[in-house]
């Protein structure tokens, strides 16, 4: 796809709206000198290579990608008329679109009547997802597993809510048991379950925390903000389990972040509650907004004012040419799910590579093999890795995460335990080109690793 000429397309599109309304001659105020501007573009684009790169397939580190030109497209088009999806006089058609583009993403989590709007990213979608639950259960509890996003803390400290943190079984889920123990309290009324943990990509079992929670009286909020969109390959061939994803819809409300999986550039989340009466948390007045229409404007049912109406544009833009649908926007995430698959078999054939766990979805955790693993050599092998790939020719770019004693010994009680935390690799394949590099990136970090760890 030739970028250039599609965003010329965009550009030339809305000037040609633009010219309809008549002539006019801009304020001079907003003129620039083109020769400073030439000047202070050369030092941005030179700023900017300062980046890692993480368009290519040797970036394997954390949750960042390009969006897809077809969102550039529809974002710079939409930005040049900067319109405001908070009342829908501020930009009535992304106000259709965004409505549009959420109704979709209900559709693929399986509500039927929902309520739901983009925001900002899956922290504010978080917030109004555990804001809904305050107010519906006040002065209850909310639940949610040690290894879950550290957005629920954070929000919940916000919402001044109580927590419980329920520590995770072997495999990085919620564990039930603990669950139960907590819900038999009594105290908690919400349950966040995590459909791909930032950390491993863990999917908690929803269909059976579900009824858990329900036979406490607890609504249940799934944080899809990583792995929502893998839903789409749910009961697929080669896919993944369907239970976990099929019970999403029969719970309370959901944040997804389409700036992840979806494509789109930052900051795009959205949050679904499938009682859309929950609206009525929202409600409040404006002496200035919201008297164009009877109908609801997106501002009303959002904790944020201002919101780009760009960002509708891009997401709805790409969902008709990548639709909600195993054979769209799924073979994208199946050529990341193929890609983790193909190293963690690569990494379990490997005497220079540990495989620390499974991936579930397209995040794989792995550190260097040792002779006599500890978690402090574990540690520095992992750091040297990271360190040295990034630094040398032919570079290759990962990341780590810190796991506690506990959670090693569960996974490989041959490590010894002599520190409470370690370090150990973890790269992101979000992208689908990683695929065709998966041999690649095992064969340049496995010898990384066998100089690491002093083979």
């Amino acid at each position: 796809m030739d970028i250039r000429h599609w965003t010329e397309r965009a550009v030339d599109a809305v000037a040609d709206w633009q010219a309809e309304w008549g002539g006019y001659r801009r304020h001079p105020s907003l003129d620039v000198d083109p020769d400073a501007l030439a000047e202070r573009l050369d030092e941005l684009a030179r700023r900017l290579t300062g980046n890692y790169p993480f368009f290519h397939p040797r970036y394997a580190g954390q949750m960042l990608k390009p969006p897809h030109p077809v969102a550039v497209v529809g974002y710079l088009a939409a930005m040049l008329v900067n319109p405001n999806n908070h009342a829908l006089d501020g930009g009535p058609p992304t106000a259709e679109m965004e409505q549009e583009a959420v109704a979709a993403l209900a559709r693929m989590f399986g509500f039927g009547t929902h309520l739901g709007h983009l925001t900002s990213g899956g922290t504010v979608a978080n917030l109004e997802a555990l804001f809904v639950a305050r107010e519906t259960h006040p002065g209850r509890a909310v639940a949610f597993c040690a290894e879950s996003h550290y957005t629920h803390a954070r929000m919940c400290h916000l919402l001044g809510v109580r927590t419980r943190v329920v520590p995770p079984d072997a495999r990085g889920r919620i564990d039930l048991d603990a669950l139960a123990a907590v819900l038999a309290a009594g105290d908690v009324g919400t349950v966040v379950v995590t459909t791909g943990t930032t950390g491993l990509g863990a999917v908690d079992p929803v269909h059976e925390v579900l009824p858990l929670a329900r036979a406490h009286g607890a609504r249940v909020h799934v944080d899809a903000a990583y792995g929502g969109f893998y839903t789409l390959l749910a009961g697929a061939p080669d896919g993944l389990p369907p239970e976990p994803w099929r019970a999403i819809a029969d719970c309370d409300s959901v944040a997804v972040d389409p700036h992840k999986h979806g494509l789109q550039p930052y900051g795009c989340g959205a949050v679904l509650f499938r009682d859309p009466s929950v609206g009525r948390f929202y409600r409040h007045d404006s002496p200035y907004t919201y008297f164009t229409s009877g109908a609801l404007h997106l501002g009303e049912i959002s904790l944020e004012c201002s919101r780009p109406g760009a960002a509708a544009a891009a997401l709805w833009l790409t969902q008709q040419l990548f639709p909600l649908t195993a054979r769209g926007l799924g073979a994208v995430l199946a050529a990341n799910l193929r890609a983790a698959r193909e190293w963690a078999r690569l990494i379990s054939e490997s005497s220079e590579l540990t495989l620390y766990q499974p991936p579930e979805l397209d995040i794989v955790g792995y550190f260097p093999t040792l002779d006599r693993p500890a978690m402090t050599t574990v540690d520095a092998a992992s750091a040297a890795v990271l360190n040295v790939g990034m630094t040398e020719d032919d570079p290759v770019f990962l990341s780590t995460m810190d796991v506690g004693g506990a959670d090693m010994r569960a996974r490989h009680p041959r490590v010894a335990a002599d520190a409470d935390r370690a370090r150990v690799l973890r790269s992101v394949l979000m992208k689908p080109e990683s695929e065709t590099h998966v041999e690649w990136l095992h064969e340049r970090v496995s010898g990384l690793a066998a100089r690491a760890s002093g083979r």
